[in-house]
């Protein structure tokens, strides 16, 4: 692998595996999660969500495709937290991932992306200058070997609908990561959680670590207010869960 790989794993590990990033991640896994609770983390780049959730007692399965990320999860992931160096998508392939040597965290599975992201804000800076053939699993195979999850988390970068095309049946609760430039693509996976459940939203804005809400909204509200995000707002986390 080039300089710029090993300087984009270098950046991603200065970025996230820091206090200012993992102390409010800590603190709200801790109040979300319950000690035993079943999570994927889809999309675990350098595993610090996955820490912070078996931390506050999950027992965690986490997927990362990319590397060197996934052979660095592999020698420095806890041994109780199952790594699978994969993607998930809608069906069990080998897939083309556009990656970007120096910013890495923007690496996509999604036909297109580097085209359509490369003209929203905060996107300008970015090259998708290599490819990498990446090994694709599924929810519903996951669910198969490891159980029904209480939460999935799902970063990944544009492609969170077809992750979701993997899914054949509701789980408690599920988080995306939101892009306001490119809003079509979280409202697509709204009403794909729709199909798949009566679920409500609230976001975490950026890396926050806290609901934005004290009362959980439904499609419709939380359509509108991406609908109202300037399209250079910073990116955060969307959470559904199961009503009733």
């Amino acid at each position: 692998m080039g300089l710029a790989v090993w300087l984009g794993l270098l950046r991603s590990l200065v970025i996230y595996h820091n206090p200012v990033r993992t102390g409010p991640l800590r603190r709200f896994y801790n109040d979300l999660l319950q000690t035993g609770d079943l999570v994927f983390d889809v999309g675990a780049h350098v595993g610090t969500r996955a820490r912070a959730m078996r931390a506050a007692g999950a027992r965690v399965v986490a997927l990362e495709p990319q590397a060197p990320f996934s052979s660095f999860l592999r020698l420095t992931l806890p041994r109780d937290i199952r790594l699978v160096e994969a993607a998930a998508g809608g069906s069990e392939t080998v897939a083309d991932m556009a990656v970007s040597s120096l910013h890495p965290t923007v690496s996509s599975l999604k036909t297109g992306f580097a085209t359509e992201a490369g003209a929203a804000p905060g996107f300008g800076h970015v090259r998708w200058d290599r490819s990498q053939k990446v090994r694709v699993t599924t929810l519903d195979r996951l669910i198969a070997e490891e159980g029904i999850p209480r939460y999935i988390k799902i970063d990944v970068e544009g492609f969170e609908l077809e992750v979701l095309s993997g899914l054949s049946q509701p789980v408690e609760m599920i988080s995306v990561e939101y892009l306001p430039g490119l809003p079509a693509l979280t409202l697509s996976v709204i009403d794909r959680l729709a199909e798949l459940g009566a679920y409500r939203f609230n976001p975490v804005l950026g890396e926050s670590g806290q609901f934005t809400w004290s009362a959980w909204r439904d499609p419709e509200a939380i359509k509108d207010w991406l609908a109202g995000l300037p399209a250079d707002a910073p990116s955060g986390d969307l959470y559904a869960r199961l009503s009733g």
